[in-house]
């Protein structure tokens, strides 16, 4: 009777170990929320002040403390460690604030993160300056971009769309307020495509004009044609497009010099340099212009295409350098982006301040995207893999950057959400003749705006 105990105890014991090593697999998110955080929480309590230690953290204790220690304990004096703040778990990881001692500095913290993650146990540790003498770190408990899952509140609003997740678990949010004009690069099948429909169907829902130039007969962009203000499928008509949103740029810089015209002594707030400072009345509706496979707009085989060419560049290069005071913004996408293309190529790359990097098929087009802004990001976006779709490496002209991957939306679901926001395109007069042509859709298959954001695997 003893040993049928046993075996039964025995048996149930494995089961145990073997349901806990498929949920941490399978379903890492419930693992880390009923095994995975207590655990953490308990290595980092237990071994705080010996893990500072080890790793160089901490520093010699004042004077008046060193003399407390000897008159009360009369025990050695230890070196102390950064004072830490409330430990507050979140679905992915945790967080806690450290009070850095004098002479450190966030660096010092950055540079021990991967030592704090094998001592605690977690997937990943992020350091983040929160105020002087102040960082936070952000514990990961588990691989997020492997299956990604947008956090419930996302910091969105006019012109600002969370479009992708970050390694650390905070959504990555396309502010063109802050970030006019942006290049995304990627081979084929890397997600370049999903990161654009991601961002496009996010921007539908706001009064912002959308123009597409797609010059892969719009297979890219026809999908969303209820909602984009203009679309141009080849470069004959991209040569026709450009002129015109550069004729609307001038018209919104005339707009801006007459209100600053005004008679002297108008109030300080009346004077405007960009759109934003107009009246709302009076404020143009922002455009964001997408380009897709822009290497087509380079590719020439004529001396006249050569013309042609060199017009479109150079009107892309006016966009780039003085569209962001008329509310005119960006979306550069391609599969390489470098010098090899052509006249003007590099100039209008160096106006483009965010980058994202997919995978891509040789290092010089990761050091083409990152290479003049976060040179250590190059070997990041070299080494993401062919089976993680969406995968990419962002940054901007900071020098800082971080992997990012962007949640699966089919393409239905964002036909569906640009059909329903289609009446939200704003009267653009001078795109009027670019409108593209929306047909009809049958009552059956018209459906509810997709707003779920779906996981990917």
């Amino acid at each position: 009777m003893t040993d049928l105990v046993t075996w039964a105890e025995l048996g149930g014991s494995l089961a145990a170990i073997g349901g806990v090593a498929y949920a941490r697999h399978a379903h890492p998110a419930a693992y880390w929320s009923t095994v995975g955080l207590p655990l953490s929480v308990a290595r980092l309590l237990a071994s705080y002040s010996s893990t500072m230690d080890a790793c160089g953290l901490t520093v010699e204790p004042s004077r008046w403390r060193a003399l407390a220690v000897r008159a009360t304990t009369r025990r050695e004096v230890r070196p102390v460690p950064p004072r830490r703040g409330v430990i507050r778990p979140t679905t992915t990881g945790l967080r806690m604030r450290l009070r850095l001692a004098p002479g450190q500095e966030p660096a010092d913290v950055a540079a021990s993160a991967e030592r704090l993650r094998h001592a605690w146990g977690v997937h990943a540790v992020h350091v983040r300056d929160i105020k002087p003498g102040v960082v936070e770190l952000r514990l990961v408990g588990f691989d997020v971009l492997r299956k990604v899952r947008m956090p419930r509140r996302l910091d969105d609003g006019p012109l600002r769309i969370p479009v992708a997740l970050r390694e650390d678990a905070t959504a990555f949010v396309r502010d063109y307020r802050a970030v006019p004009h942006e290049l995304v690069l990627g081979a084929t099948l890397s997600g370049k495509s999903m990161y654009l429909r991601n961002l496009l169907t996010g921007l539908a829902a706001q009064p912002v004009a959308l123009v597409g130039i797609d010059c892969k007969r719009g297979v890219e962009l026809t999908p969303f044609v209820p909602r984009l203000s203009a679309l141009a499928t080849d470069p004959d008509q991209a040569a026709e497009l450009l002129p015109a949103l550069v004729k609307e740029m001038e018209d919104r810089y005339d707009l801006i010099k007459t209100r600053q015209g005004i008679a002297p002594g108008t109030p300080d707030e009346l004077i405007t340099s960009d759109i934003w400072g107009l009246p709302e009345d009076e404020r143009p509706a922002p455009i964001v212009l997408f380009i897709d496979e822009v290497a087509e707009l380079f590719l020439v085989a004529t001396r006249k295409e050569e013309e042609r060419r060199d017009e479109m560049v150079t009107q892309l290069i006016r966009l780039a350098q003085l569209g962001r005071a008329a509310g005119i913004y960006l979306e550069v996408c391609g599969q390489r982006f470098g010098a090899e293309l052509g006249k003007g190529a590099t100039m209008l790359r160096a106006q483009l301040t965010g980058r994202v990097c997919h995978r891509v098929n040789d290092e010089a087009s990761a050091k083409m995207a990152l290479g003049d802004i976060a040179p250590e990001a190059v070997l990041a976006a070299c080494a993401i893999a062919p089976e993680l779709p969406g995968l990419a490496v962002v940054g901007d002209t900071s020098g800082g950057w971080s992997r990012i991957r962007t949640p699966y939306f089919s393409l239905a679901d964002a036909a569906a959400t640009c059909r329903a926001t289609a009446h939200l395109a704003p009267d653009v007069p001078a795109l009027d003749p670019f409108r593209p042509y929306v047909p009809p859709m049958p009552v059956e298959a018209s459906g509810p705006v997709a707003t779920a954001r779906p996981v990917t695997e």
